[in-house]
């Protein structure tokens, strides 16, 4: 699974809506990942969202995995609420189904930005109350050509899932860089940084991608 939060969530300043669809090729899995994105800014807040897909050749479509996020939020309004929902699947298993319910606080400009939201998460059916803490941010380092982004979660696993019983805390992070063709086309790639994620042991794991992202 990927999760891809690029200058695209930034953008409040300089733009209303953007949407883009990245094509990775995971080394470390050996397998290729399509991402939509999806961001829209109106008078009460922002909207993000996107879908990605795991191609195996073996298998096919391996993976579907989904997110929407929404934080509620005015030009007055310092900190925003934040409201998201998590939830997919694989060939072996189900992601466990997640809202999360928090407080998100973002800014920026041209040149550089952050976001960070801390909430509560909580898994259907799990029987136990969990948290996630997340921050994304951008840095324009050659105007127009070169932006490294990424973004960083930690969140807890606690309660009854369809696997049994678990109480652990979840590290996950994707670093990238994206060298600008054009206003439409840009390639880089990601470097996937995780600890006890998706059923992984808590070791330190990395994880490369090479990526084309055509901005629509």
């Amino acid at each position: 699974m990927k999760k891809i939060i690029t200058i695209i969530t930034f953008f409040i300043a300089v733009t209303v809506s953007a949407q883009n669809l990245q094509l990775h090729r995971d080394f470390e899995r050996g397998h290729f990942t399509t991402t939509f994105e999806l961001f829209k800014v109106d008078k009460y807040g922002n909207t993000f969202t996107f879908v990605d897909f795991d191609y195996n050749a073996a298998t096919g479509t391996s993976l579907a995995y989904y997110e929407i996020a929404r934080v509620l939020k005015t030009e007055k309004m310092p900190i925003g609420a934040h409201i998201e929902y998590n939830a997919g699947h694989t060939n072996g298993f189900t992601f466990p189904e997640a809202w999360i319910f928090g407080a998100n606080y973002s800014k920026g400009n041209a040149k550089w930005g952050f976001s960070t939201y801390a909430g509560y998460k909580a898994f259907t059916g799990a029987g136990e109350g969990n948290f996630q803490v997340t921050g994304t941010w951008y840095v324009n380092l050659v105007e127009n050509k070169l932006t490294f982004s990424g973004f960083a979660d930690y969140w807890s696993e606690k309660g009854d899932f369809a696997f049994g019983y678990t109480d652990v805390k979840v590290f996950l992070a994707e670093p990238q860089l994206w060298y600008h063709l054009n206003k439409s086309f840009s390639v880089g790639g990601e470097l996937e940084i995780s600890s006890n994620f998706a059923g992984g042991n808590d070791a330190i794991k990395g994880r490369p991608t090479l990526a084309i992202k055509w901005n629509i």
